[in-house]
C-alpha cells in the first residue's frame, strides 16, 4: 500500500509522519494531541514538554485500554446475545413441531368423530 506524508505540528513542533492511513486520521490524531498537550500546559504551566507529552500519552493509553475492555465485553454481550437467539430458535422449532404433530392428530380424531356418525 502507498505511504502517505503527514506533517503535523504538535505543541510547537513539527513532525512528518509516513504512514498507509488516510492523512486526514492522522491530522486529525495530531490536533488532538496538541489540544490535549497544551490543555496540560495550561492546567499545569510549570511542566515541561515532555512531562505534558507523557500526561497526555498516560490518558490516551487509559482510554485505550478502557475502550478495549468495554468492546470485549460488548463483544462477550454479543455472543450471549446470538447464543440465546440460537436457543430460542431451537425452542420456536420445536414447538412448531409440535404443533404440526397436534394438528394431524387432532384431524385424525376429527376424521374418526365424522366416521363414526
Amino acid at each position: 500500500m502507498e505511504k502517505n506524508r503527514v506533517e503535523l505540528k504538535i505543541y510547537g513542533n513539527t513532525y512528518t509522519i509516513l504512514t498507509e492511513d488516510d492523512p486526514e486520521y492522522v491530522e486529525g490524531l495530531g490536533e488532538l494531541i496538541n489540544k490535549e498537550m497544551h490543555a496540560v500546559s495550561n492546567e499545569s504551566p510549570t511542566l515541561s514538554q515532555t512531562q505534558c507529552a507523557v500526561l497526555v500519552a498516560l490518558d490516551q493509553a487509559d482510554a485505550c485500554k478502557k475502550a478495549n475492555s468495554e468492546a470485549v465485553n460488548l463483544r462477550a454481550q454479543i455472543k450471549d446475545y446470538i447464543e440465546d437467539a440460537a436457543r430460542a430458535k431451537l425452542e420456536v422449532d420445536v414447538a412448531r413441531r409440535e404443533i404440526e404433530r397436534l394438528n394431524r392428530e387432532l384431524s385424525s380424531l376429527r376424521n374418526k368423530i365424522s366416521e363414526n356418525n
